[in-house]
């Protein structure tokens, strides 16, 4: 998936979101003498408020669809075919290089590459084949490691973009309070800060899941990836043995 979906998908979901904006002041402002309920209290902090809210909203739902596009993707029957492996090395003990080829080209995924790279290599030797495994492994990796790095972005914007509707919403209040030349109650003063203090909870919400979404799918390319290491390793093992010498009579 590429930022360009990516920013679709947060785009759409902000011009959605915003024909909530009059609703939600509309309910704050007809009950303000009542207690404040759920949707009173997340929708509290004004227009300023409410916008940040949607921007959240957006980050959340966002980080929802990455975390299922992971889930899907980044799994050991999707990069790591099952039978892949044991095809190409009794293709190379067969010495039929075309096999293996056409092995890997039939089942695209990450080891199929990682292999077809060192099966490029073949007539150069070992050395030359590891060295190759070795950097296919890590272009893999780098590519993967870029597709889960939206949902650390997102763990760290979040917060952010929480904290920027926080310092707004005090300053608003303490406007308020300069106002009225010192005047407000502590219980509007209180009322406030509350206000202000709802979109850095938000931020913290959408923020931790998504940094340990990242933490999760992080170790599990690591394990992947050094399994497929293992894996490039065992099916060109031959190659690292010589042949036996014929002893003489």
């Amino acid at each position: 998936m590429n930022l360009q979906r990516i920013i679709s998908i947060g785009v759409c979901v902000t011009l959605m979101a915003f024909p909530t904006i009059a609703w939600a002041q509309a309910t704050t402002e007809a009950s303000e003498d009542q207690p404040a309920g759920f949707l009173e209290i997340i929708f509290a902090g004004g227009l300023v408020g409410i916008l940040m809210i949607v921007v959240l909203l957006a980050l959340s739902l966002t980080t929802a669809y990455l975390v299922f596009d992971h889930l899907m993707t980044i799994r050991k029957s999707i990069l790591i075919p099952d039978g892949l492996s044991e095809t190409v090395r009794n293709a190379l003990l067969s010495n039929d290089v075309a096999a293996a080829k056409n092995a890997c080209r039939q089942q695209p995924s990450m080891m199929s590459f990682v292999l077809s790279q060192g099966i490029g290599e073949l007539e150069f030797g070992w050395n030359a084949v590891e060295k190759t495994l070795e950097d296919a492994l890590a272009e893999q990796a780098a590519r993967l490691f870029r597709k889960i790095e939206y949902l650390s972005l997102i763990g760290n914007i979040a917060p952010m973009v929480g904290l920027l509707g926080t310092v707004i919403g005090m300053i608003f209040a303490f406007q308020n309070v300069a106002a009225t030349q010192g005047t407000a109650s502590a219980p509007q003063l209180a009322t406030g800060i509350y206000q202000a203090l709802v979109t850095t909870v938000g931020g913290l919400i959408v923020a931790i899941p998504s940094i340990g979404a990242f933490a999760i799918f992080r170790n599990r390319i690591d394990q992947l990836i050094a399994e497929a290491g293992y894996t490039a390793q065992h099916v060109f093992g031959p190659l690292r043995r010589p042949a036996r010498k014929t002893p003489p009579n």
